[in-house]
């Protein structure tokens, strides 16, 4: 999630824990701890890939951070302006601080490496977008109160309560929608494919279907409130270029162990570009990178990773997302772009039709 949500979440949560033993600088402090984990966004780790597969490791990791807020306690145990607390209260002030962060942080798209050192795959829940405002606004306007009238009143307890009810519902939403997409799936033989159900940006009542069939990917919306037997996939081309070179780089291997089989390779100017399909929409992809390059022979080469050229999404379509809630032809995933990998198949917006 963001950096200004994840604060609110400490922030509330160092409140409601010693809100009557510490005031308001339970909120800074609790707001300020919570924001530790990301600081390993600025770390080199010496490529894109690196960078973009280390975040949300080792910071994250809730081995780590249980260690972490098991040696602030101690710290704060023995100081003298802080050892009038109980011991007890601390952890649980400094270890609801920190590992919520990362547990936040997997219920969205990204992945995130709770088990860190333990070799398995990131963990993403896809229930809410990294920005969403109905999750972060109860929590900052009851610190907002808190700060004014003082941390011991209920404000924080209550602007948690509403936040977690609403992440609780994501949950729920999302569920809806598998259980709507599920049926029409295995009507058109497409069950056994991957799939991939994610919140669109700012909401949870619109999602993000997305179906891997081999060289195709299906894109979907679906609301909360579509009638079932509605689902209307867009068919994008989805290239897999060099799938030597992907499997045989260290590039290639570490990128397909956090993203595949979300993810597309293709040629672009003599050099091989990755896309992670999961962050963004079809033609407007987050996180794209060149890992490696042809030589003078015509082979390809691996290079140092670094970041491929990607389209900024188009923010003059966020009326339509809106109107997607209740409108299904409102909107269409190719509407964001990506209408030259379109194939004739397309459901939503066929190849002849023009955006909205």
């Amino acid at each position: 999630m963001d950096s200004l949500t994840q604060a609110c979440l400490g922030g509330a949560l160092g409140g409601a824990v010693l809100g009557r033993r510490l005031g308001r600088k339970s909120i800074v402090l609790g707001a300020v701890a919570a924001t530790l984990p990301d600081l390993d966004s600025f770390i080199d780790f010496g490529s894109a890939v690196a960078d973009y597969t280390y975040h949300r490791s080792v910071s994250h990791s809730m081995f780590v951070l249980s260690a972490l807020a098991g040696l602030l306690t101690l710290v704060c145990a023995r100081l003298p302006a802080t050892r009038t607390i109980p011991t007890v209260s601390w952890f649980w002030f400094w270890w609801l601080c920190l590992v919520t962060h990362p547990i936040l942080d997997a219920f969205t798209t990204y992945g995130t490496q709770l088990l860190w050192p333990i070799a398995s795959p990131p963990v993403a829940w896809k229930t809410i977008f990294i920005i969403d405002p109905l999750y972060t606004l109860p929590m900052l306007i009851a610190i907002i109160v808190a700060l004014i009238r003082g941390a011991r009143g209920r404000a924080v307890v209550i602007g948690l309560a509403i936040s977690t009810m609403y992440l609780g519902f994501s949950v729920a939403a999302k569920a809806m929608v598998m259980a709507q997409v599920q049926p029409e799936l295995v009507q058109r033989g497409l069950d056994d494919r991957p799939v991939m159900v994610q919140p669109m940006p700012l909401t949870t009542l619109v999602w993000r279907v997305t179906v891997i069939d081999d060289d195709r990917q299906l894109e979907g919306l679906v609301s909360v409130f579509d009638k079932r037997g509605t689902l209307a996939l867009d068919s994008f081309s989805r290239p897999m270029a060099a799938h030597d070179t992907l499997v045989d780089s260290w590039a290639g291997q570490r990128l397909g162990w956090f993203s595949a089989p979300y993810w597309r390779s293709e040629e672009r100017d003599d050099t091989l570009v990755v896309t992670d399909l999961r962050m963004g929409q079809p033609g407007a992809y987050s996180f794209a990178f060149v890992i490696a390059e042809r030589d003078d022979n015509g082979q390809w080469q691996p290079v140092t990773s670094r970041s491929a050229q990607t389209a900024r999404p188009d923010t003059s379509l966020l009326p339509a997302l809106f109107s997607r809630i209740t409108n299904p032809d409102a909107l269409c995933p190719s509407d964001f772009g990506g209408r030259d990998r379109l194939l004739p198949d397309a459901q939503c917006r066929p190849v002849e039709q023009s955006g909205p």
